[in-house]
């Protein structure tokens, strides 16, 4: 082949590639960002193994991705088994959120704050509640360790549905609890709870595989100090918490 085949030749392919279908490239889009969901699945299974932490399956793994805006799927069933995943609404805090714009200002552990905690959770049991049917969790790490006492639990709510968004252009706001929608939630029940992970976080995973970055920086409140010492040399407990 001469100097001017190959030109010919790798103009064609130019084309060729120009003119791939939109579709293909949304297709890598999303898997770019599916990708980026299994490798976190794992790489938390394994921090919390580390831990000394045992998650009795390990098939599915839920990740809400706070990094997104409440309008937007954050909500993920990360399926490793089967390489898939589903994506589905979920609430926040109205402690995180108290100008309710959609957009998670802070994370809290802290009781009474209403806020989300970020963190890594263990799925409990069913039980009946304000909200019917919801999974207890228990949180795994020091940023999420009062999950229990806190009653932060995956439940269902009118205000975490797809019809909310197209009404308001964003969800409402739980007390700190993963609120999804009822139908949404019925995935929940069946695939999530039982001794499965949930992680929790900023990660700003979007669909076309761009990473969002909130328009205003998000807080931690942490847990320390909880005891402080009063100028008479007595202590006092103190709530580090973020309102």
């Amino acid at each position: 082949m001469n100097r001017r085949d190959l030109l010919k030749t790798g103009v064609a392919a130019a084309a060729a590639i120009t003119l791939v279908p939109r579709s293909f490239a949304q297709t890598n889009a999303f898997a770019s960002r599916d990708a980026r969901l299994m490798e976190l699945a794992r790489s938390e299974l394994d921090r919390v193994a580390g831990m000394g932490q045992t998650i009795w399956r390990r098939d599915i793994v839920g990740v809400a991705d706070f990094g997104l805006h409440s309008a937007q799927r954050r909500f993920h069933f990360v399926d490793l088994d089967n390489g898939r995943v589903e994506s589905y609404h979920v609430s926040h805090g109205d402690g995180s959120d108290p100008e309710h714009d959609g957009w998670l200002n802070r994370y809290s552990n802290e009781e009474g704050s209403h806020c989300t905690s970020s963190g890594a959770y263990l799925t409990r049991s069913w039980y009946t509640g304000r909200y019917g049917t919801s999974i207890r969790l228990d949180g795994l790490d020091t940023t999420n360790s009062n999950a229990l006492p806190r009653a932060i639990v995956m439940h269902q709510a009118n205000y975490a549905t797809p019809e909310h968004v197209e009404r308001y252009g964003r969800l409402g706001r739980s007390n700190g609890c993963f609120a999804m929608g009822p139908v949404q939630f019925d995935r929940a029940l069946i695939d999530l709870s039982g001794g499965r992970l949930l992680v929790a976080g900023s990660y700003g995973f979007a669909e076309d595989g761009s990473i969002v970055t909130p328009p205003a920086p998000q807080s931690t409140s942490t847990l320390e100090p909880l005891i402080r010492q009063r100028p008479d040399g007595t202590f006092e407990r103190v709530n580090p918490g973020a309102y």
